[in-house]
């Protein structure tokens, strides 16, 4: 459920997959594509910039039209550039496509992977001197040289169930694992995970609609209690030869190895976490001997997350320590750790880092995303390599939620910002200074866009927990009226649904505007939420998925349903995937605050589920097989009472139908009518097909309006 939809009814934000802003070597310009043409901007001056490939360019021999290049990254040099186009998707992203070189200096266009399959290339990468570019296709890696386009296969062994170079797909979802493999820093091998799925056991979804005869989609799948893929990681010469294997500690069946990179010229440094994913060692391994050795562990009560997949490790010192972040104080903080695994904390206070955002060696720097004062919002923050106290960096006239992709050099940044009353800008900020080079003009939709009045607040519910919350009120809001309520929930630990920003109040499911018709809009969040409010607030939900969150939300819903304008009578929740479980949890255990549910794509019985996620925070079979079992919705089915509407896509590879289907039986067992919205072959997004988004929000609507109708009375 890592990526599920998440937020008020859209699609969670997709990371970059593949090399992210293309900055000048100087740091004050970077590359984008622009109408078919890649071109240089400077940060610093708004306008047009310098055309570096043309659509002529960009226009294979013999063809008519320039590529549509979906990615593109320079060479060190600056000499050549990797493009990677007509891409199709695996599982969730585009990461399989084809690559071509277009080289500067001789004015030449070429398509690598002569002889592979049509998109069948991924993550392809310049060695570190341009000379030649390393990639997967087929679950095998390859390299390629530039001069004379001669290709190397390094991996023969690849098969859809031995993976070289990539991952399966519970790696892909739940640790964010995709590009599988790293060029040396001298160019001369690889080091790449091999994943071996063999035994792990297909799901068999079954298409009934695009052929004649129904036919089995398998999905390697492996369901709590199920061992994970083994895990390994080697070192491959380019020139081709035997795979050195890093001999990492443990059972590589139950352990995972959610990151590694290079630590030097001969030196590989990897993230181990063990099944339960509560121990986190850092290995230091040997590239020539394999030789592993353990310099740094961190452990927790409840479980540790994968360090960020989205930037490189962050060394300082050249090379002798790294920025690590760990919550072992109660809060997540960083943390710089040498070699021998001695730590120096750098934030220090009672506040979380959210995220790690630059490092400036040369101006002394640690840049971080942090709100301590208000966990509904986000800001750049600032501290300097030796620790100390923190700085925010962004104004505070930018109140909300903001975004920044700092230049290499640390004295620029690309700045976004938006907040639930304020459409997104976008400018060039110079650091630390903070002040707007280029950009921030509104852009002209938003003259016309209507924004909800979003209110935040907060509520202390009857367990002595602040939760919290925001409110749309209905558009011509009368206090002496009452009126229906909508929660839209989420619930578990893969995101927040109470954010300051732009989208915040919207409900891209309801058809028409549920202000003007006369529902008033809320969420919560409660505590497993990962907000930045302390490790005890986010992972006081272990074990509990199903109880302490659900009980959070009946209870801050109690606090909210005290309101005299609030029509007690007739209250719904709704939500998506984990918002989905929720969403049946509270209708089942708290019948007397809750009518009217919409649930969809929800994981019914939590022992469905993949194992990396629910294993993470609900323990391991048998031991804990309870919690599983106690917590899920397929649990409180026999308590049903108000008016239900379950929504499952058939052709779902996250959250399979099965958990609708087992749904359907325990109701039916217990006489308990709800009405069932299937969609054939649709996936955990339900957006394939003619139609189907207009069908979903129809159907959305007409239930709630049918069973918790608008408007004051």
């Amino acid at each position: 459920m890592a990526g599920a939809l998440l937020l008020a009814g859209t699609a969670a934000t997709q990371a970059q997959v593949g090399p992210g802003t293309q900055w000048t070597k100087d740091g004050y310009g970077y590359f984008q594509v622009q109408q078919d043409e890649v071109v240089q901007l400077d940060a610093r001056k708004p306008g047009a910039g310098t055309t570096l490939l043309s659509k002529q360019q960009l226009t294979p021999a013999g063809q008519s039209a320039p590529l549509k290049v979906r990615r593109f990254s320079l060479s060190d040099d600056g000499q050549r550039v990797l493009l990677n186009t007509n891409t199709k998707k695996v599982w969730r992203y585009d990461t399989r496509g084809d690559y071509w070189v277009y080289d500067l200096k001789a004015k030449q266009l070429v398509q690598l992977g002569k002889g592979r399959p049509e998109s069948s290339l991924m993550f392809a990468k310049f060695s570190p001197d341009g000379g030649k570019v390393a990639y997967v296709s087929e679950h095998n890696l390859y390299v390629e040289n530039l001069a004379d386009h001669a290709i190397t296969q390094l991996t023969t062994d690849g098969t859809d169930r031995l993976i070289n170079g990539t991952f399966d797909w519970v790696y892909e979802e739940e640790l964010d694992c995709r590009d599988g493999f790293r060029w040396a820093p001298n160019g001369q091998s690889l080091a790449y995970w091999q994943l071996d799925a063999t035994k792990t056991r297909n799901y068999l979804m079954l298409n009934t609609t695009a052929a004649l005869y129904p036919y089995t989609v398998p999905v390697e799948y492996p369901v709590v209690g199920e061992d994970p893929s083994r895990c390994r990681v080697g070192v491959v010469p380019v020139a081709g030869g035997p795979t050195k294997w890093m001999e990492a500690p443990g059972d590589a069946v139950q352990h995972y190895l959610p990151r590694m990179e290079w630590a030097g010229p001969n030196e590989l440094i990897m993230q181990q976490l063990n099944r339960r994913q509560n121990e986190s060692k850092i290995l230091l391994c040997n590239a020539t001997t394999g030789a592993a050795k353990a310099i740094y562990t961190d452990t927790d009560k409840a479980w540790i997350d994968a360090k960020d997949g989205a930037v490189g490790w962050n060394w300082i010192e050249g090379g002798k320590k790294f920025v690590w972040a760990s919550e072992k104080d109660g809060w997540r903080h960083l943390y710089a750790v040498d070699r021998a695994g001695h730590e120096q904390l750098l934030t220090k206070g009672n506040y979380d880092v959210i995220s790690l955002e630059a490092i400036d060696e040369r101006g002394g720097t640690v840049y971080f995303m942090a709100s301590p004062a208000n966990a509904t919002q986000t800001y750049l923050y600032r501290v300097p390599l030796k620790g100390g106290v923190a700085t925010r960096v962004t104004p505070a006239a930018e109140a909300g939620t903001n975004g920044y992709d700092i230049s290499p050099n640390g004295k620029i940044a690309l700045h976004n910002h938006s907040s639930a009353s304020a459409f997104p800008t976008a400018d060039v900020v110079s650091l630390p200074a903070h002040q707007r080079l280029s950009g921030g003009e509104v852009p002209e939709q938003a003259k016309s866009f209507k924004l909800p009045k979003t209110e935040f607040f907060q509520v202390k519910t009857a367990d002595g927990v602040t939760l919290d919350g925001w409110m749309v009120k209905p558009t011509n809001f009368d206090p002496a009226k009452k009126y229906p309520i909508v929660f839209m929930v989420y619930g578990e630990p893969a995101s927040q649904t109470v954010v300051d920003r732009f989208g915040t109040g919207l409900n891209r499911l309801y058809q028409g505007s549920m202000a003007d018709d006369g529902y008033i809009y809320a969420s919560l969040d409660n505590r497993g939420a990962p907000a930045p409010r302390g490790r005890e607030f986010r992972k006081a939900i272990y074990h509990n998925i199903g109880s302490l969150n659900i009980r959070d939300q009946a209870l801050g819903a109690q606090e909210v349903l005290k309101n005299s304008f609030v029509d007690t009578s007739r209250v719904a929740v709704w939500g998506w995937s984990g918002g989905g479980s929720s969403t049946l949890n509270l209708l089942m255990q708290y019948p007397k605050i809750y009518q009217t549910g919409i649930s969809i794509a929800a994981v019914d019985n939590q022992l469905n589920y993949d194992n990396i996620y629910q294993e993470r925070y609900m323990g391991l079979l048998p031991e804990d097989r309870h919690f599983f079992v106690d917590n899920s919705p397929l649990a409180h089915a026999k308590d049903l009472r108000g008016h239900l509407l379950l929504i499952h896509g058939t052709g779902d590879d996250n959250v399979h139908y099965n958990n609708a289907e087992q749904m359907i039986n325990e109701l039916v067992k217990n006489n308990k009518t709800f009405q069932l919205m299937s969609y054939p072959n649709r996936t955990h997004s339900i957006s394939e097909g003619e139609g189907t988004s207009r069908h979903l929000s129809s159907t959305f609507t007409k239930f709630l309006r049918e069973n918790c109708p608008p408007g004051g009375r």
